[in-house]
């Protein structure tokens, strides 16, 4: 797991870029895993000193001083403490909507970007486009359900080896809808890390359309379902001229 380090003390703190300048204070330093640095001293929430992603950054320290040096293109930021300086490292995660508990390690789960993600251990299991976290658990692993739209409405476990959505996708439109171009049955197929509608005449015909997040609610003057999406309606052909 990544860890945040913090670093306090007597400290002079140099920054070269748009605006030079040096100031000494106690303060304190957080250095995170994406490489930011920023520097806290007692007054207000913005840091006297930051540097966001830096290109590279340098730890020294000893018993009772440490240096800190971050660079991001012309930009460095300079920490050098005097005496009592202090470090210590804490294991950290991104912060995220708490979702429930691994069911395993008991260890809580959080939602953050696109992903549920462990606090404990880091285990993460990537969501679909659009999905909904339920409270609602997995009947064979104890995991936290969700409901994702693709084509029709299916509630799974977002651990995919326990109950693939492309199993359910499948189940419910392989052979469902034909090529427009070849009269063959389009078959759901997983390729290229996309959820697709292929012609099952492939390779002699490579018509396949991405299966967009929503639920099928009519049918397209050109022959294919049209979708209810959360940007309104579209044909399952994102160029097809009758949508």
């Amino acid at each position: 797991m990544e860890s945040i380090r913090v670093f306090a003390g007597d400290c002079t703190v140099r920054f070269e870029g748009s605006r030079d300048r040096v100031q000494r204070g106690r303060v304190v330093v957080v250095a995170k895993p994406d490489r930011t640095v920023l520097v806290h001293d007692t007054s207000g929430y913005q840091p006297v000193a930051w540097l966001t992603r830096a290109d590279s950054l340098t730890v020294e320290s000893g018993p009772e001083s440490f240096g800190i040096v971050a660079r991001a293109g012309d930009q460095v930021l300079t920490v050098e403490s005097h005496d009592s300086a202090r470090r210590s490292e804490y294991p950290a995660s991104e912060a995220g909507v708490p979702v429930g508990s691994h069911p395993g390690t008991g260890e809580p789960l959080v939602r953050t970007g696109g992903s549920v993600v462990g606090l404990d251990s880091g285990v993460e299991f990537s969501l679909p486009a659009g999905a909904t976290v339920l409270d609602e658990t997995c009947d064979d692993c104890g995991l936290p359900l969700m409901r994702v739209e693709r084509g029709a409405t299916f509630e799974v476990c977002i651990d995919r080896q326990c109950d693939p959505l492309d199993d359910h996708v499948k189940d419910r439109f392989d052979g469902e809808w034909t090529c427009p171009d070849c009269g063959s049955p389009l078959r759901i197929i997983r390729r290229g890390g996309r959820l697709l509608a292929g012609c099952d005449a492939y390779p002699e015909c490579e018509t396949a359309f991405s299966v967009p997040s929503g639920v099928v609610v009519d049918d397209c003057e050109c022959g294919l379902p049209i979708f209810e999406t959360g940007r309104g309606r579209r044909c399952l052909d994102s160029t097809c001229a009758f949508a």
